[in-house]
């Protein structure tokens, strides 16, 4: 496109010429030289135009040819804008499902160390059970099959039971029941065979049987006191080193580890040597 003032411009010099000439006839003052010359002073005039024209139509062709260069090249650039953007949007979504992924396999791996602890807990307190009552369980075994050496005719024993007595058959049924896992039909007939048979050589185990049923049931407040009985009502029994270390087990159920460790401490002090006091330093090693 041509510049609208410099077409004016040009305009007004051809007028100027032109009437020049016109005036210069009028007067008469102008030869055919003269003529000639004006003539062809106008013709390279009009060249000289047409060549400015022409190098401005050129460089206006160039400058639109510029600009729709440049749009393109933005057009270009946006596109590849919208597609990183795309791909940033996508990558954006693959680091957070990887995220959320990695934090799934560690929750899961927690639970599976926490499923894990629980069942060595278990064990442990498992191979404590066993250990300490395979130590425990002659009361029990005595009250299942009564007595072996019974006198036969010629004045020699034999191992033929004998007929169990009330005493006996009760204890036995209690303990069968704890054996059977039904810990409150068991504590109610331990509690019945304390008040119908009260200072009897089963009295203690009784007592300790009364305690693990609720520790079982994970009452483990009310087993705190039923350990607490056996430990004070038959300071001399058997019962007392495994009453003292289900009591320390219980106050760690119950979250108090402070107090657990102390009773577990002392079952080691007092019973150095027992199945008992290494439950109760392995106990303490998980808790450190």
């Amino acid at each position: 496109m041509i510049d609208k003032a410099e077409d004016k411009r040009v305009k007004s010099i051809l007028t100027a010429i032109l009437l020049g000439v016109v005036i210069s006839l009028i007067s008469g003052c102008a030869t055919t030289g003269d003529l000639k010359r004006l003539a062809a002073q106008m013709d390279e005039n009009q060249k000289q135009t047409d060549q400015r024209l022409k190098t401005q139509q050129e460089t206006l062709d160039r400058l639109d040819e510029s600009v729709t260069a440049l749009h393109e090249s933005q057009a270009d650039v946006g596109v590849e804008m919208m597609s990183l953007k795309e791909y940033l949007q996508e990558m954006q979504g693959l680091n957070d499902k990887q995220r959320k992924d990695l934090a799934a396999r560690f929750n899961r791996k927690d639970d599976e160390i926490k499923e894990l602890k629980e069942k060595q807990d278990r064990l442990i307190l498992r191979i404590g059970f066993l250990e300490t009552y395979l130590g425990l369980g002659e009361k029990e075994v005595k009250a299942e099959n009564g007595d072996k050496n019974k006198p036969v005719g010629n004045g020699t024993t034999k191992d033929v039971p004998k007929a169990l007595s009330d005493k006996d058959q009760a204890y036995a049924a209690a303990y069968d029941l704890f054996k059977e896992g039904s810990y409150g039909k068991a504590r109610t007939q331990f509690q019945d065979f304390l008040k119908n048979f009260p200072n009897t050589e089963y009295s203690d185990n009784a007592q300790f049987w009364i305690g693990e049923c609720y520790y079982f049931e994970a009452n483990y407040e009310q087993a705190i006191l039923e350990y607490d009985k056996v430990t004070k009502n038959y300071p001399s029994g058997d019962k007392v080193a495994p009453a003292l270390l289900k009591q320390g087990l219980s106050f760690v159920g119950l979250g108090d580890k402070v107090s657990g460790r102390l009773i577990l401490q002392q079952v080691i002090k007092n019973y150095p040597n027992t199945s008992q006091a290494r439950v109760a330093r392995s106990k303490l090693l998980e808790l450190k």
